[in-house]
């Protein structure tokens, strides 16, 4: 299995839960920083720099080079809530290569061998910000809405392939990620009341999808009405859309 962002809260409560529900499993552990783990001999620690899209056929070849993989979770990302007119080109450059560019990459690197072997599981964390407009996520709700696309319409396309996509939708978990994202808002009565799940939890209805080969997670549970009025419109394009040639 290899994880990306697997030094953050989500990450990190994943590889846990993956690791306790199967005790073969090996893992490479992504991050930009370093990885604190307790699986010895079954993980592998890789600093990439998601910033780098173009530098990562390179480091998965490394990375991937004695043991195929079977499951690849990209987990990493990073948030600036600034206005669309605060946000240099060079941040909202960098939030589109770490949040959409890279996770793209990676799947692109990691299907080819997992169609082959007519096996594997992807797992693409995207956000509720991706579904609904949230002021000064601009160019992260950009990338993960564009992330969580090409992650329902690869689930389609591979179904029969024997790769399972899911798609994870989290809102506000306890994270770094979060406390700075509430850091860059006014505290309002309205920013408090907002519900922060926990990342133990999440991870756990991650993994309870991966085994049900479920096509996606919603959490807190609070907003899976907001994804189910979005998924009508997706079955219906799921069911008549018409398959590409190629």
């Amino acid at each position: 299995m290899l994880v990306t962002g697997a030094a953050g809260a989500i990450g990190g409560a994943l590889v846990r839960e993956l690791a306790r529900g199967d005790g073969t499993a090996r893992f490479s552990l992504v991050d930009r920083e370093p990885v604190s783990h307790a699986l010895g001999a079954r993980a592998r620690t890789f600093a990439w720099d998601l910033s780098e899209p173009d530098a990562l056929p390179a480091a998965w070849a490394d990375a991937t080079c004695d043991d195929p993989v079977t499951t690849l979770v990209n987990c990493a990302g990073f948030m600036e809530l600034v206005s669309f007119a605060g946000t240099s080109w060079e941040l909202g450059r960098a939030l589109l290569d770490v949040d959409l560019v890279s996770p793209l990459r990676l799947m692109s690197l990691a299907v080819p061998s997992m169609r082959e072997r007519g096996a594997g599981t992807i797992v693409n964390v995207s956000s509720m910000a991706g579904l609904v407009p949230i002021r000064g996520s601009s160019f992260y709700g950009a990338a993960k809405a564009g992330l969580a696309m090409a992650s329902e319409v690869a689930r389609i396309e591979l179904a029969t392939s024997g790769v399972h996509v899911l798609t994870v939708y989290p809102g506000p978990v306890a994270s770094r990620l979060e406390r700075r994202a509430r850091a860059q808002v006014a505290s309002t009565r309205a920013a408090r009341a907002v519900p922060v799940g926990d990342p133990d939890a999440l991870a756990r209805a991650i993994a309870k999808a991966m085994r049900r080969r479920a096509p996606r997670v919603v959490y807190p549970p609070l907003y899976a009405g907001a994804a189910e009025v979005l998924s009508i419109a997706r079955r219906f394009t799921e069911r008549f859309s018409p398959v590409p040639r190629a």
